[in-house]
């Protein structure tokens, strides 16, 4: 087999130990992703692990980064076809955080808000990439400000997406975790994101 060959395959397989992990970490939690049992869902030996990845940790800063990669993709091209129907970027925002769909889909869904309860408690390397998708998630708030908000807005809206999508998460899909976020979304669209008088 070529060098090249090697590498390719290398990376194939490096590549899916990342995406097993950014389903896992978001579906079980920090503690949830084991390295065995990532190889094994990735169709690899466990003894394999330590020729992609120094540790466990660094796995995990890996699989943090390509979940909230994914999730900020799908986002975005969402909330650019929502805005071309109603040119308000952040009603599309939080309808779309806060949707029923969101609320289920752990496995696809934003890396702070399946994690942002066990951010702190990480170590030094894992937190650190944690926290750059908790600025990427406020940078995001951020762009989908109307003209003239306050900037201060930012932080306030992305940490009530969070907060409300878990409290939704901790009832569950059913109706009374669905009302939740019904009620956040409404709440948050009228005070931040409706049109104001002029």
């Amino acid at each position: 087999m070529s060098t090249s060959a090697k590498s390719s395959k290398r990376e194939q397989s490096h590549h899916r130990i990342v995406e097993v992990a950014s389903r896992a970490v978001r579906r079980h939690g920090y503690a949830g992703v084991g390295v065995a049992e990532v190889m094994k869902e990735a169709g690899l030996t466990h003894g394999g692990f330590y020729a992609h990845f120094a540790s466990r940790d660094a796995l995990l800063v890996e699989a943090i980064e390509h979940a909230g990669a994914i999730s900020s993709a799908v986002l975005d091209q969402r909330i650019a076809e929502r805005t071309r129907d109603t040119g308000n970027a952040l009603q599309a925002l939080i309808e779309l955080y806060l949707s029923d769909e969101h609320l289920v889909d752990l496995e696809a869904g934003c890396v702070v808000g399946a994690l942002a309860g066990e951010m702190p408690r990480q170590e030094e390397a894992v937190r650190a990439a944690s926290a750059q998708r908790v600025d990427r998630l406020v940078r995001r708030v951020a762009s989908s400000l109307p003209e003239g908000a306050d900037p201060a807005w930012a932080g306030v809206i992305a940490g009530a997406l969070v907060g409300n999508l878990q409290m939704a998460r901790i009832h569950g899909d059913n109706a009374l975790g669905r009302a939740a976020l019904a009620a956040a979304r409404q709440t948050l669209v009228s005070l931040f994101a409706a049109p104001r008088a002029t």
